[in-house]
């Protein structure tokens, strides 16, 4: 039969509608997959769905149990969080944090998330995010996009504190009650207490602000530990971590400070704003439980000689009075105590209901520790590590102090400690991981104990953040003796720093720090958190424990190798080298 050709006027018309619609459907395929494949669209939808994923993968405790177990085997890799993630503390969250009760300030303490309720993935760095300024040089300047946030350099830049300048922030070394600088307002604090000499070595700087105080003591050979809390002056201590300066997230309100006791040779508050005599002088205690006898106490703004705020100046002196705190001076606007040597006049009448701590009570106890209102009885070996008496730096960070004699053979495990780190430490050398060379100045000890692994770095430009873990031997106190600095930590929870604060993490025997508590790939994203990019980790352990490492390593986009430990050691520990590299999202 002849084929019969219609004009399209007269074809069928419902097998025009199907074959319109069959060509449309292959027209919207091929268009769907070219939005996907070659625009940023796609890559943004592909973002989202690996988000969803993450998210809804670790809000289930049986899902991420599962995927927990995928990474370390190594067959899935942690993706990386949104944008909005990029300055996330998990800890100090003020979305979470600001439901919680404001009494003593509780809201703005550390309250950690459950593992279930954190998504698991890697926090991206903010856009325009430079490696950052090397030190020396970051003392004076950062970049900009490192810490985009204008908030200080705005409200107190005409008091010296810092300024925007093109693409960085420049720290002009003032504050608010020095803004002539704090190397004018830390010689005349030298008057009167000694600042030079190596007599003084550590200090804490209570909310610190950018931490210009801590930074111009350096130059003395004063090790500060500066904190302040997260709060609306916005990113306080990243800049100071930027710049290279010790620091932490920490809010004095209703816990002890996560410090030892007697540690502290100089506590200092200008303009902090903490109400020293409040509920009944507690803050003011835990000041003097921190401080070693004979430390020195200097307030700097209100309420000292301040109008309108006589009341509050005469129960600050009040309880110094109480405390057997000899007064120093008062000049202008700034007080300086010194602490007494022993417990020389307390017990006492006073008006603030202080009285001794039971014998039950350890100093020392510090992790989720409420404040108490009671004086910590000064030991009666206390002479030994009192400003004045204990050795001056850097004697001190050699010789082994008294307080190591509390643990077992504790002063010839010192001596071995501190032998067996310079060892390790000479071949970490070898290895170059960029110790001792401008690239490392942020440094963290995971797993301190007698801080060997930090006094082995004494001659390098660093500072490292000794960690003793709260649940080991409280080793910390020997730590401060030495004239280092630390704190307790836990470490199946986040730390209390924002991301990107450390150039180099250390660990030794990291499976000890979270066995049959929590997960091993929670701990190893929280130190990618806090690393920087290009930053080095080194882990040692035995084989087995690294051999896991190794694999969540690179299912956090970690470079890493592993070597045998040192040539002359006996061990049949492993250590692996990683570095975190500098990825960034897709636009």
């Amino acid at each position: 039969m002849a084929q019969i050709n219609l004009p399209f006027s007269k074809r069928n018309p419902r097998q025009w509608k199907l074959l319109d619609l069959i060509t449309f459907a292959l027209f919207a395929a091929v268009f769907v997959f070219f939005v996907l494949v070659f625009t940023s669209l796609g890559d943004s939808l592909a973002a989202s769905g690996r988000e969803t994923l993450v998210l809804s993968s670790t809000s289930d405790p049986k899902q991420r149990h599962k995927l927990l177990n995928l990474v370390e085997s190594g067959k899935h890799s942690i993706e990386s969080c949104p944008y909005e993630a990029v300055d996330h503390m998990p800890c100090e969250d003020p979305r979470r944090n600001s439901k919680l009760s404001h009494e003593m300030n509780f809201y703005r303490e550390r309250h950690c998330p459950l593992p279930e309720e954190s998504p698991l993935c890697l926090i991206p760095p903010p856009k325009g995010y430079k490696i950052s300024v090397r030190w020396p040089d970051s003392l004076q300047k950062i970049w900009h996009n490192n810490v985009p946030f204008n908030k200080i350099a705005d409200r107190k830049g005409h008091q010296g504190w810092m300024k925007e300048d093109g693409q960085y922030f420049i720290f002009p070394g003032g504050g608010t009650m020095f803004p002539d600088g704090a190397i004018s307002y830390i010689e005349r604090l030298g008057q009167y207490i000694p600042i030079s000499g190596g007599v003084l070595r550590t200090a804490l700087d209570m909310g610190c602000g950018v931490a210009s105080f801590g930074a111009c003591l350096l130059k003395e050979d004063i090790l500060t530990l500066s904190f302040a809390p997260r709060d609306s002056h916005k990113a306080q201590i990243q800049f100071a971590l930027e710049r290279g300066i010790p620091a932490i997230v920490a809010m004095l309100g209703t816990r002890r400070l996560p410090l030892p006791a007697y540690s502290l040779d100089l506590v200092h508050c200008s303009r902090c704003l903490i109400p020293y005599t409040a509920y009944n002088a507690t803050y003011f205690v835990e000041v003097d439980r921190l401080l070693r006898p004979g430390g020195y106490f200097v307030v700097s703004g209100p309420p000292v000689q301040w109008a309108k705020l006589d009341k509050e100046w005469a129960d600050l002196q009040a309880v110094a009075r109480a405390l057997c705190y000899e007064l120093i001076v008062v000049d202008g606007n700034t007080v300086i105590w010194k602490k007494p040597s022993a417990d020389s006049c307390f017990p006492n009448e006073n008006e603030f209901g202080l009285e001794l701590c039971s014998e039950s009570d350890n100093p020392n106890h510090a992790w989720y520790h409420k404040l108490k209102n009671c004086i910590s009885k000064i030991p009666s070996s206390a002479g030994e590590y009192s400003v004045g008496t204990i050795p001056n730096w850097p004697e001190r960070l050699s010789k082994p102090p008294s307080r190591a004699a509390l643990l077992k053979n504790g002063i010839n495990v010192f001596e071995a400690d501190t032998r067996r780190w310079q060892r390790r430490v000479s071949y970490y050398k070898s290895l170059n991981l960029k110790l001792g060379t401008p690239a490392v100045r942020n440094v963290m000890d995971m797993n301190a104990f007698f801080g060997g692994f930090a006094a082995s770095l004494s001659s390098d430009p660093v500072w490292v953040m000794n960690v003793v873990p709260a649940r080991k031997s409280s080793t910390l106190g020997v730590i401060y003796d030495r004239g280092l600095i630390g704190v307790y930590h836990d470490w199946c929870e986040p730390f209390s720093t924002y991301p990107r604060t450390y150039d180099f993490l250390h660990v030794s025997s990291i499976d000890s720090l979270i066995k049959n508590r929590c997960n091993l790939v929670d701990l190893m994203v929280e130190m990618d958190r806090i690393l920087r990019p290009e930053g080095t980790v080194v882990i040692r352990d035995s084989a087995e424990v690294i051999d896991r490492v190794s694999r969540i390593a690179g299912a956090i986009k970690w470079t890493s190798v592993v070597h045998d430990s040192e040539p002359d050691s006996r061990s049949s520990e492993k250590i692996l080298v990683a570095t975190k590299k500098l990825w960034r999202l897709s636009s």
